[in-house]
């Protein structure tokens, strides 16, 4: 036997009414509902302005180190990988941020990639990138390869 979408209820205990204060004192909840006595929070309507308001002294955002100093909004993240890390790949082919993330070193394509100069090439590769450091693109270039960069889509929408 099935029961309808109009038949079905929540368990036996898991709702509860809701608590009617302000109802006499005989309800255990009358003269001040709850609230105590005078004060900020007594009053109706009554919104702090964020949870971590001391009352107007010193901000405790200010007094945690960790959330203090300049965070450029504007800044690009790049997802770095080393020269070395490109050794892997056959002699002549290309290297790309797609070919990098199906052999696993990139864990995603949504940011741009910067090649890095750490390691050692021993194959000729072309690499395409978004960045290149000075020794990385050395490297890729003294190994017989060649580095191109590539247009982030960013700077394509402006021009």
């Amino acid at each position: 036997m099935s029961i309808g979408a109009n038949e079905l209820r929540p368990d036996r205990g898991a709702t509860h009414s809701k608590k009617r204060v302000g109802r006499g004192n005989g309800s255990g909840h009358g003269t001040y509902s709850g609230r105590g006595l005078k004060g900020q929070k007594s009053r109706s309507g009554k919104k702090l302005p964020y949870d971590a308001f001391t009352g107007g002294q010193f901000p405790l955002s200010r007094s945690f180190h960790s959330l203090r100093g300049f965070n450029n909004k504007w800044r690009v993240p790049f997802q770095p990988v080393n020269v070395g890390a490109l050794d892997r790949f056959d002699a002549g082919s290309t290297v790309t941020p797609q070919t990098l993330r199906e052999a696993g070193i990139l864990k995603h394509l949504n940011e741009p990639v910067k090649i890095l100069g750490e390691g050692e090439l021993t194959r000729g590769l072309h690499v395409s990138a978004h960045r290149f450091s000075e020794s990385a693109k050395a490297k890729i270039e003294a190994a017989g390869g060649s580095a191109t960069v590539l247009a982030e889509e960013t700077e394509a929408k402006e021009s």
